[in-house]
């Protein structure tokens, strides 16, 4: 029985229908989040080999809050939360699970959720998990955010933003952070795609806009892309990491992160923070040549082209495979309007980057 017939139909009809297609190494990479080029570095995996090799497991085998909190793990913690400020740090399973872990267990009965119209989906679902209170403001409009803010008679007030936001590449505005803390609200923000790529030290936005991390602050971040490896982490107070251990589902209930990916994660923090100025440098290279081959000023690596037509994205991605390059494909509802997205990232060469680009702005 074919259950979904009719949806899938609908979905060809449209231009929005998904499938996987086999990662093809032979193509030059424009496509993934991973914006240093860390996952293609022998080096680090070899060295994560060996040290992994010296212990006595290799996985983390249970829940943290069972016997699955393994030394690799609270090193690798304690390692971030110095690197960013913070108090405290908790890793979990991905991006995806950490933003379930923080805003289905922070809002509570009586909170009010503000969050940016564009925060990642993973976001906006657990918004809707147990009927919380939530209110999507305009894309980085901060006059309106004061406005909820100063109207609100909830107990405790929660904005959730992104460092830099996935599809647009644009950054948080820096008000952000004055306006949370002027009305005392939580402010979370996911820095999936602005840690590793912004700040002195590539660190993120934090470090960019040099913010004093605050009590109400938390910083959430990917390891699936500038880290090079796999798994999230969450950075706050020690009073909410606290909370989080004992009312986060994803963390109470899920395996603790593989041991290979938090070791292979902290070789790649040590890298970041031991070559940060030679990798700044880099990026800014990468940023002039989009911009004086397609007109774009980016914040960061991510290179939104918009197109408009579900299809003839797809058309350009698959021009661009003939000629052994791969950007991304995105469409509704993923996007507003589909876009070619470009990944500036280390990984390939300048010369590479520009051509692509180059072609780019004769294609669309």
């Amino acid at each position: 029985m074919s259950f979904y017939a009719k949806e899938l139909a609908a979905l060809k009809r449209s231009g929005r229908y998904r499938e996987r297609h086999i990662n093809r190494a032979v193509l030059k990479d424009f496509a993934s989040n991973d914006y240093l080029g860390l996952a293609d570095t022998k080096e680090l995996h070899e060295a994560t080999c060996r040290e992994l090799s010296l212990e006595s497991t290799h996985a983390a085998k249970a829940s943290m809050l069972v016997n699955g909190y393994h030394p690799i793990h609270k090193n690798f913690e304690e390692a971030l939360a110095a690197a960013n400020g913070f108090e405290e740090a908790v890793v979990l399973g991905s991006g995806f699970n950490a933003n379930i872990a923080l805003i289905e267990a922070l809002v509570r009965k009586g909170d009010k959720l503000f969050m940016d119209e564009l925060y990642h989906a993973s976001g906006v679902l657990a918004s809707q998990l147990h009927g919380m209170d939530v209110t999507f403001f305009k894309h980085n409009d901060m006059e309106e955010l004061e406005t909820l803010l100063k109207n609100s008679s909830a107990k405790r007030n929660i904005v959730a933003v992104e460092g830099i936001y996935s599809m647009e590449g644009d950054l948080c505005a820096k008000e952000i952070f004055s306006i949370a803390d002027r009305y005392e609200a939580i402010l979370i923000v996911d820095e999936a795609h602005s840690s590793g790529v912004v700040g002195r030290r590539l660190m993120g936005v934090y470090e960019y806009y040099d913010i004093e991390v605050a009590p109400n602050h938390i910083k959430m971040g990917t390891l699936g892309k500038a880290y090079g490896s796999f798994g999230a982490y969450i950075l706050a107070s020690q009073h909410i990491i606290d909370y989080l251990i004992n009312r986060a589902k994803p963390i109470i209930y899920a395996t603790a992160l593989s041991l290979y990916d938090t070791l292979l994660a902290q070789n790649a923090l040590n890298y970041i923070l031991n070559n940060y100025e030679q990798l700044h440098k880099d990026i800014i290279r990468r940023k002039k040549i989009v911009y004086d081959t397609l007109g774009i000023n980016i914040a960061g690596l991510i290179v939104p082209i918009c197109v408009g037509d579900n299809r003839r994205v797809i058309e350009i991605k698959e021009e661009l495979l003939l000629q052994g390059y791969e950007v991304g494909a995105i469409r509704q509802p993923t996007v507003p309007s589909a876009i070619i997205r470009l990944i500036a990232r280390l990984g390939e060469s300048d010369a590479d980057l520009l051509h692509i680009c180059k072609v780019l702005a004769k294609i669309v």
